[in-house]
């Protein structure tokens, strides 16, 4: 029972919904390394994104729903053994591939651990949580992706990479919020004063409508003027993810009930499977050689 619970707790499935700021910094990377590729992908989505699932979940001893949870098992002492061996195996892993890949992921995990532990509790704190969760779910991951996988050496900040690195933080900052909106009343009993509770439901759809325009406004930018890809891909998949948002935003306006875990799963499933869909596309449209593969 303790090896199920430790298991389901890393919520490994969930990395699916992290997954598209990767393959958007892969899509964008002059030349890819693409055995380094496969190694950072493994290093976050098996390794160092299950740890801080699981580090989260040890340390708030969830009895409702969670991000991709729906009724979470009760945390055991193997599940913070295990999120401490698998960040050790990530970091090493990591400062193998590249030294400056490794020191961004290492800031990553702290960064990580400071947010969920009690001790310091970052997350209890709307704004700074809301800032850790926006700059290193967003422009971090696509600035650590591009240390690990370019194989061209030349500085990130030299290059165009930074609009779409901060896009992806407006993305994931106007997404973050909407994962809270569910369990005001959870945080609460936690001691933990969220930026969703601070804006309220309807403050929140409108604060994560804002950043999504933002983010599309620097993409088109990006896409169009600056040459990086598609902007016709981008808006095309995004249909769906912003079609279901409308729907849901003025369903849940109507009947607060609406702001539900389940309602928000289907958000994350069309936005997952929408955003993981549009940057494979780019990745295949930016590196050819894939189609001769």
């Amino acid at each position: 029972m303790e090896l199920k619970n430790t298991l389901t707790l890393l919520r490994i499935p969930f990395s699916f919904y992290l997954m598209p700021i990767y393959f958007f910094a892969l899509s964008q990377t002059m030349v890819v390394n693409w055995e380094y590729a496969i190694s950072v992908f493994f290093i976050l989505h098996l390794l160092i994104y299950p740890a801080s699932n699981g580090y989260n979940s040890y340390e708030d001893k969830d009895t409702e729903s969670i991000g991709g949870l729906e009724k979470p098992p009760e945390s055991t002492p193997l599940l913070f053994k295990t999120t401490l061996l698998m960040d050790f195996i990530g970091l090493a892993w990591s400062y193998i591939l590249n030294i400056e890949f490794g020191i961004l992921v290492t800031a990553y995990v702290l960064m990580s651990r400071m947010y969920s532990s009690r001790k310091i509790r970052l997350k209890k704190y709307p704004f700074l949580g809301f800032l850790t969760v926006f700059i290193f779910q967003g422009f971090w991951t696509f600035w650590m992706v591009y240390c690990g996988v370019d194989g061209t050496n030349i500085s990130f900040f030299k290059t165009d990479l930074p609009y779409a690195a901060i896009a992806s933080s407006l993305m994931v900052g106007g997404a973050y919020p909407l994962s809270q909106i569910y369990q005001h009343k959870q945080d609460k009993e936690s001691g933990d004063i969220t930026i969703s509770m601070i804006l309220g439901i309807k403050g929140t759809f409108i604060f994560s409508m804002i950043l999504f325009s933002i983010a599309g406004g620097i993409l088109f930018y990006y896409f169009n003027t600056l040459f990086h890809g598609s902007f016709l891909v981008f808006a095309g998949c995004l249909l769906p993810v912003l079609l279901w948002f409308n729907i849901w935003m003025f369903k849940t306006w109507s009947n607060p009930e609406e702001a539900s875990f389940r309602n928000l799963m289907r958000m994350n499933n069309i936005s997952g499977f929408c955003m993981n869909t549009c940057y494979i596309i780019l990745l295949i449209q930016n590196h050819t050689e894939l189609l001769q593969l």
